[in-house]
């Protein structure tokens, strides 16, 4: 029975996961962008008030001896969802919008079976044999560590589906080309050493025990809660009015913790140079700083464009191939 679990979801996921790819991948673009922009390039400046602030490059203002520093070059324009996406297409053709696809079969294959067949399985002991209650806490905490240990499976997976999405913003003599997942890990792993595989597996692991249990919690409570109340009987529609909850849940959770894993994942660390980010605290800190606190919240809406059919095709497509596999 438990073995059940496992296939049920990893089915439903590579198919949620492959439909929803290009959202995905216009997330991460989104979350990347304005990253590289720097609003002083010279921290000893920047803390210091134009009229103190002497400096090689600074000039000396009309009919003033006082010296201050030069006006800073202008952030980058930020585009929306739309924009991302016609550019990807115009730059890069319509193919590059399934950039990484095979790393997301790998990760759907390795983090999602593992967290839906092992939130299955904590489902099935934890519920009251007499009643059928299954308590939203305990529901909360199946997901957390459904969710955390299928992340920590997942990982090399998911950093080299981040670094293949965001291959295409790089100048071309900067861009990774990895072939395919495969092709991506076995270069990680040779040119920056394996534990490179778990770069960010923090955050990865945070990140999938606030989605789990964000998602897979929410999903059964709202299909409880229609299915007592006799909003809608058990079909499709209420498959999908749950899931697509439980998707606006999961997004509003994971997207500050999504944005930092993203970033650190797809830093580039020179040999002999320190790490653009020293960790994930460090990011987040960063980030904040130079784009202000609403950056964490970049590619929110590509993350609830994906993460809304995301979950829909996942519990939709999972409860058919229940019925499917009822008899197994």
């Amino acid at each position: 029975m438990g073995v059940k679990g496992f296939v049920e979801g990893g089915i439903a996921s590579i198919v949620a996961g492959c439909s929803t790819h290009p959202l995905d991948l216009l997330k991460v673009r989104m979350q990347l962008q304005g990253e590289t922009h720097a609003p002083n390039p010279n921290p000893a400046v920047q803390n210091l008030r134009p009229a103190l602030a002497f400096h090689n490059t600074s000039v000396a203002a009309p009919g003033s001896s006082i010296r201050v520093p030069p006006p800073l070059p202008p952030a980058p324009a930020r585009v929306g969802l739309i924009s991302v996406g016609v550019r990807i297409v115009q730059q890069e053709g319509v193919a590059a919008l399934f950039s990484g696809v095979s790393a997301t079969i790998l990760r759907q294959t390795l983090y999602s079976t593992t967290r839906m067949g092992l939130y299955d399985i904590l489902k099935q002991k934890w519920t009251d044999p007499n009643t059928r209650n299954f308590p939203l806490t305990s529901k909360i905490t199946a997901g957390l560590i459904a969710g955390g240990i299928g992340a920590a499976v997942g990982n090399p997976a998911d950093v080299a589906m981040v670094r293949m999405q965001a291959d295409g913003r790089l100048p071309v003599d900067q861009r990774r080309n990895y072939k395919s997942v495969v092709d991506a890990i076995t270069r990680m792993a040779r040119q920056e050493g394996v534990t490179s595989l778990w770069r960010g597996s923090s955050l990865t692991v945070n990140r999938a025990m606030l989605v789990t249990a964000s998602q897979l919690a929410s999903y059964d409570q709202i299909k409880e809660m229609i299915l007592e109340k006799d909003l809608m009987h058990d079909g499709l529609g209420t498959h999908v009015t749950a899931s697509f909850a439980a998707g606006f849940v999961a997004a509003v959770a994971s997207n500050p913790v999504d944005v930092i894993k993203t970033r650190v994942m797809n830093m580039k660390v020179q040999p002999g140079e320190a790490p653009p980010y020293t960790g994930a605290l460090d990011c987040a800190l960063k980030t904040v700083r130079a784009e202000g606190p609403m950056a964490l919240y970049k590619g929110f809406i590509p993350t609830i464009s994906r993460q809304g059919p995301f979950t829909v095709v996942l519990f939709v497509t999972l409860e058919q191939v229940r019925k499917v596999l009822k008899d197994f």
